[in-house]
């Protein structure tokens, strides 16, 4: 649905987010590896000042919930940069929720920025660019995308070949 502000006569009012989730079984020798990787595509909406908008009633509302969630992941990426922070408020939205595995777990962040010429936007274009800038300091810690129980269970492999090999080098 989109909705006509002073600003975007067809704003789509709202964020759109795109999952799409690869799975891969490789064998190895007698086992078998499942291994993951998801591509989340997010078009984010523009954060939207009300003075700007001439936005009332139901379009407030929306813009209202907008901004919150743009904020909620400004706080968790200025989290995810800053290395004093011990907590990622992931779950203050439920945008920030499904995009944790991009922001914070074993993934690349691309974020593209959207910004337009008008002096008109000039803060808005400033605000913008400054998000897109702090994204782009996220570092991610790398993982193996593995199904967790396939890992224990390799783990428990590994324990079982150990403890053979300890009882083997006993009893000769």
């Amino acid at each position: 649905a989109t909705a006509y502000t002073d600003m975007n006569e067809r704003s789509s009012r709202s964020h759109a987010i795109f999952i799409t989730t690869i799975e891969c079984c490789e064998t190895m020798g007698s086992e078998n590896h499942i291994r993951v990787g998801k591509l989340n595509m997010v078009d984010l909406a523009g954060s939207e000042r009300q003075s700007k908008t001439n936005a009332s009633g139901e379009r407030f509302r929306e813009a209202t919930k907008i901004n919150l969630s743009l904020s909620a992941l400004g706080n968790v990426i200025h989290a995810l940069v800053e290395d004093s922070t011990s907590h990622i408020p992931y779950r203050d939205s439920k945008l920030t929720r499904l995009l944790q595995d991009s922001l914070g777990g074993n993934s690349r962040t691309v974020m593209v920025a959207n910004i337009g010429p008008a002096d008109y936007n000039y803060d808005e274009t400033i605000t913008t660019l400054r998000y897109a800038n702090r994204a782009k300091n996220i570092k991610n810690k790398p993982k193996i995308n593995e199904d967790p129980k396939d890992a224990l269970l390799r783990q428990f492999q590994n324990e079982i070949i150990r403890l053979r090999e300890i009882l083997e080098s006993k009893t000769q």
